[in-house]
């Protein structure tokens, strides 16, 4: 005979809050629950089982498709342990490759600080490289359209009018260029 909890029962059994189990019903990972007469929900072990399933792949950061994925898998006896390990594998090279652009995030970030000498005076370096749109490290992944002196690196010139409007918008200040 199965026992069957109500949404705070089963939220505490599963470790998770009685709004996930909400939300994760409305989004299908879990079926829609079963009512009492009076309409409160009720689970079951089999839904507490499928409760600790989604808390622990979300923990290793499956995606909600990927862990409904996982869930049919889980629940088909005809998978193959290949199907599960391939969702995992693809899971496994989309956080390497994460890892890669916050490895390359810390690099440019660690420039951006080094290059900051973090005192009393206005100049700081990292406003100035972020304002050229690069950090050292890091080029953008489409090249702006300046029609201004651009140094080898792709940026505007220092003291060069596109440079200098620049820093100006920065400031809010409105510089006017004359003729010679």
């Amino acid at each position: 005979m199965t026992t069957f909890m109500n949404i705070g029962e089963a939220a505490a059994a599963a470790g998770v809050s009685a709004k996930m189990i909400r939300h994760y019903e409305q989004i299908g990972l879990l079926p829609e629950a079963e009512r009492s007469e009076s309409g409160y929900r009720l689970y079951g072990d089999r839904e507490v089982s499928v409760l600790r399933f989604v808390r622990q792949s979300r923990h290793l950061g499956f995606s909600v498709a990927q862990i409904a994925e996982l869930i049919g898998l889980w629940s088909d006896s005809q998978r193959t342990s290949r199907e599960v390990k391939a969702v995992a594998q693809r899971h496994l090279a989309d956080l390497e490759e994460k890892r890669r652009e916050i490895d390359q995030m810390m690099d440019g970030l660690s420039v951006l600080v080094t290059a900051c000498h973090g005192d009393d005076q206005p100049h700081c370096a990292i406003l100035e490289k972020l304002s050229l749109g690069s950090t050292a490290r890091h080029q953008p992944r489409h090249k702006p359209q300046l029609k201004k002196p651009l140094a080898k690196t792709g940026e505007p010139v220092a003291g060069s009018s596109s440079h200098i409007d620049l820093m100006a918008w920065m400031r809010g200040v409105r510089v006017h260029h004359g003729t010679h």
